[in-house]
């Protein structure tokens, strides 16, 4: 069966499918609903039960990125000429520790 739902002002296809729920208490959700939601092994979903029914709601983690992603986000204003690590001398550093 399938139905049709306003979402945002647009209107979208859903196609509406009946679940087994097994000895388990677990259900399979069709790989194409899997793909189109973007769900893959151990994604997870929030359960909500409504006076109508159930409502699985996709749980969407903060993605996690390498600080060196980070890099270049910020611009500091420049100040006098660009310099780069072989500008400095070690030893001078180590002789301005207290």
């Amino acid at each position: 069966m399938v139905s049709q739902i306003k979402l945002n002002g647009s209107l979208t296809e859903i196609v509406m499918t009946s679940l087994v729920v097994s000895s388990k208490g677990q259900i399979v959700l069709p790989a194409a609903l899997r793909r189109r939601l973007g769900l893959g092994a151990g994604a997870r979903l929030e359960v909500f039960v409504e006076s109508d029914g159930v409502k699985l709601r996709v749980v969407r983690a903060v993605p996690q990125c390498d600080v060196h992603h980070l890099a270049g986000m910020l611009k500091a204003p420049t100040r006098g000429v660009p310099r780069s690590l072989d500008d400095f001398d070690a030893a001078d550093f180590a002789r301005r520790l207290p």
